[in-house]
């Protein structure tokens, strides 16, 4: 379409509101009443066709208190939806998008993913390939951008090196997995037994299951050749074990990247996890000369990036990266979409369908 907005725009909407901390089910509010924004210069608004949900959006609903998550909002962050009024920006009216609404700027406007109509910048939107659905697309902005950032971005990974995924089988592992392959690395990587297939159908080379002994002793008894470029822990490991003696299997000049350490909720109130974290610290800390690892540790905070989001859109049209969806349930039964991630063995992206006729 050629227009600038679709005609009839509704005044009011239902959307999902987060409004006081706790988990989602003590959290959450589905109101029916909900102004749809106005938009100021540079906005755009988008009709919400799919939502996925990430850890990050029930962790902070249930960690931050309400003076500084500045609720009510509404939650979640990756969308695929319709621009319905373009406002003057590049797109046209009836554009199909994928949409990025960090942190940041929800608590600054209150918008989120779980809404009916939400608006965005436009340098948070990207075009949506036409052979990809909206159920799969509304999965790429967190964590694609997350193994991206960490990949690319922090790793400086080329063609012919090797790196670790610890986590295949989490959504940011498996973006890392696909990311890494279409580089041209290899890619050793780690998951449940049930999951080694889901990893190697990514393009793993190599899986270990991390079930059935631990990482790093493996690792130490069956050291690669090559040693690591990269170690990327996608699942925010605390226990500092596979960190501890990566010497063994990573090389000096290496790097140990980690999407964490982000607290456990379940298990931090106990001691273990608060030892873990002061160990993993001490680790960090360590010189080399002390018998500290070589390899550098770091840690990947995602920042939104067109450009970065743009190549991971067109890894997904040349069929290069996948979003592999887990479930995917209805705008009203949003809590059982966050009881599935909560259990955190979903595989794959959990969607919401927030428009019905989709």
């Amino acid at each position: 379409m050629s227009t600038d907005k679709i005609p009839n725009l509704p005044v009011t909407q239902r959307a999902w509101r987060a409004v006081k901390r706790g988990k989602p089910s003590e959290s959450l509010v589905l109101q029916t009443d909900v102004a749809v924004p106005p938009l100021s210069p540079g906005e755009v608004l988008v009709k919400v066709q799919a939502a996925a949900l990430n850890p990050v959006g029930w962790k902070l609903m249930s960690s931050v208190p309400n003076v500084l998550a500045r609720r009510p909002l509404t939650p979640e962050h990756d969308l695929a939806g319709v621009v319905m009024d373009a406002n003057g920006t590049e797109f046209s009216a009836g554009d199909e998008v994928i949409g990025y609404i960090p942190v940041s700027l929800q608590s600054k406007t209150g918008q989120g993913a779980l809404s009916e109509y939400t608006k965005l910048p436009a340098a948070n939107l990207i075009l949506k390939p036409s052979n990809i659905s909206a159920i799969e697309a509304c999965g790429l902005p967190v964590a694609g951008q997350t193994a991206y950032q960490a990949l690319i971005g922090i790793g400086k990974l080329q063609a012919g090196q090797s790196v670790f995924i610890n986590g295949g089988s989490s959504t940011v592992g498996m973006n890392a997995i696909y990311i890494a392959k279409a580089l041209g690395a290899k890619v050793v990587t780690s998951a449940s037994s049930r999951n080694e297939e889901f990893c190697r159908n990514a393009g793993a080379d190599e899986f270990l299951d991390y079930t059935k002994r631990p990482l790093h002793e493996h690792l130490v008894e069956n050291p690669p050749s090559p040693k690591f470029d990269i170690i990327f822990d996608a699942v925010a490991l605390v226990d500092p074990a596979l960190y501890k003696h990566s010497n063994a299997y990573m090389k000096p000049k290496g790097i140990f990247i980690s999407t964490g350490p982000w607290p456990d909720l379940k298990s931090w109130g106990g001691s273990t996890g608060v030892s873990n974290m002061f160990s993993l610290v001490g680790e960090i800390m360590k010189p080399s000369f002390l018998c500290g690892v070589n390899a550098k540790w770091t840690m990947v905070s995602v920042t939104h990036s067109p450009q970065d989001l743009a190549k991971l859109r067109d890894l997904m049209a040349e069929g290069k990266l996948k979003v592999a969806v887990d479930s995917v349930y209805g705008f009203e039964d949003v809590l059982s979409a966050y009881d599935r991630i909560m259990t955190s063995r979903a595989t794959g992206k959990v969607v919401v369908k927030v428009d019905g006729s989709l």
